[in-house]
């Protein structure tokens, strides 16, 4: 197992006591800063995140509880390090109002060098647990013990084991496929197969954070570096040290934060918004993307280098489409899957169903089928789900205003063109409505626009 290793904020005016504990604490590989005053320490404090703060209580002028007050009134619980108190004068009093702020623990002076240590320890570890609940990370190996992926085919299974020979090195992955094949799921594979299992797994979505607000997101930002900045934050790059961060849709960057994620690939340190200070993390990258990122280096759009440093090893999901094989498996996970979330009795899926369902072409992928399995289960009144509970392009159980509820056909061809047809009337023609009645993408909608000749 890893050895679990923090940044600690020291803060004791007796120097001789403060240098002695400092290097007990570097020694056990933690990133120590140390300050010889409580305003000091105050200042570290806005410009960086800790794990832990061991602060002495009497220091001349604000004292250790002081600093305490402030920080329980002006950060919330998630947002403040772990603290620990020395003291030498303490009180039942003081021990009573810095348990309600927050202190975890007391070292009462003097005291051994070993019993910071394992504070330490204790400390740094039980944040790093909370980090991990914070973003539900788990070990989840009881669907098909691949965490999640479902696939019989050769073609997964080659995803498969090549996702487990990767999960015992710590190079960089690219993970590139359709939107819906599962490349989240690949990344957990890789992440909770690795060494690195027991730290955390962060996840981030490139492509839902503004550019404005992405940089401070992955490399977080100090007190005061822009407008609203009212506290120090710590970025996903960080919360992942140790472990591993999952970039979701990389080919959104913008060229700007393409430069600094390439920084970090070559020399695994960065600065946060506003900071002097370089932080250095060991933390291993896989990124996915459903663009093809060197079509976008000879654009011009994509760093040639970042791409290089990204696809150290590539592992390519292939779509639902070439995998029809799976389909049938996929089904019957889905079907058990859901009826034990809704507690409804379903046996199975009728066979020409599951025939019906293994021709179409599923542009959503997995995560298409299994909303539609999903639905089929609502919707089913028997032991079995037949035709008239499936229903594809986003048919719901609860129609969507002004959008006619389908007499289902067992053709599904039918189906589709039928739902089309009456989305476009609703909405005047317009795709990007119609799109959002049928609750598909509209690059979906395009594909079968074209599929059916529908102008």
């Amino acid at each position: 197992m890893n050895a679990v290793r923090g940044s600690i904020l020291l803060a004791d005016d007796e120097e001789k006591i403060l240098k002695r504990l400092g290097r007990a604490l570097r020694d056990e590989g933690h990133d120590v800063v140390e300050a010889t005053t409580a305003r000091e320490a105050q200042r570290h404090l806005g410009e960086r995140a800790f794990d832990l703060l061991v602060v002495d209580n009497v220091m001349p002028g604000m004292t250790g509880m002081d600093l305490i007050r402030e920080l329980a009134q002006t950060t919330s619980p998630g947002e403040r390090p772990q603290i620990v108190m020395m003291t030498a004068h303490g009180s039942t009093q003081i021990v009573r109002e810095a348990f309600k702020l927050g202190v975890e623990d007391f070292l009462e002076k003097p005291f051994e060098v070993d019993e910071l240590l394992a504070l330490a320890r204790r400390a740094v570890k039980s944040l790093r647990l909370q980090t991990e609940r914070q973003y539900l990370i788990s070990e989840r190996d009881a669907e098909f013990n691949h965490y999640g992926i479902v696939g019989r085919s050769r073609a997964m299974q080659e995803v498969i084991e090549r996702s487990a020979l990767v999960a015992e090195t710590k190079s960089t992955v690219l993970i590139t496929g359709e939107t819906g094949t599962g490349k989240e799921m690949v990344a957990r594979l890789i992440h909770h197969r690795s060494a690195q299992r027991e730290m955390p797994l962060i996840k981030v979505n490139c492509a839902a954070i503004p550019d404005t607000l992405l940089e401070s997101e992955l490399f977080g930002h100090v007190r005061g570096a822009f407008t609203g900045a009212t506290m120090t934050k710590r970025g996903k790059f960080a919360l992942a040290d140790g472990g591993t961060i999952f970039l979701d849709e990389i080919g959104t960057l913008s060229v700007a934060i393409q430069s600094k994620l390439l920084r970090v690939l070559q020399e695994r340190e960065f600065e946060p918004l506003g900071a002097e200070r370089t932080q250095r993390v060991d933390v291993r990258v896989i990124a996915a993307t459903n663009r093809d990122l060197k079509q976008m280096v000879s654009e011009g759009r994509f760093q040639e280098d970042l791409y290089y440093r990204l696809n150290v090893i590539p592992v390519a999901i292939p779509p639902l489409r070439e995998r029809r094989d799976d389909i049938p498996v996929l089904i019957e996970h889905f079907v058990q899957k859901h009826r034990q979330r809704t507690g409804k009795r379903i046996d199975g899926v009728a066979e020409d169903v599951v025939q019906s369902l293994q021709r179409y072409e599923w542009p959503g992928n997995v995560r298409e089928l299994e909303n539609t399995i999903e639905r089929a289960v609502v919707l089913a009144t028997g032991p079995q789900i037949t035709a008239g509970s499936i229903s594809l392009l986003g048919a719901t159980s609860a129609p969507s205003p002004g959008l006619p509820s389908l007499g289902l056909h067992q053709n599904l061809e039918w189906v589709e063109r039928e739902t089309i047809r009456r989305a476009l009337e609703q909405s005047g023609g317009i795709k990007k409505d119609a799109a959002e009645l049928m609750g598909i993408s509209q690059r979906a909608l395009s594909y079968y626009l074209a599929k059916y000749r529908i102008d």
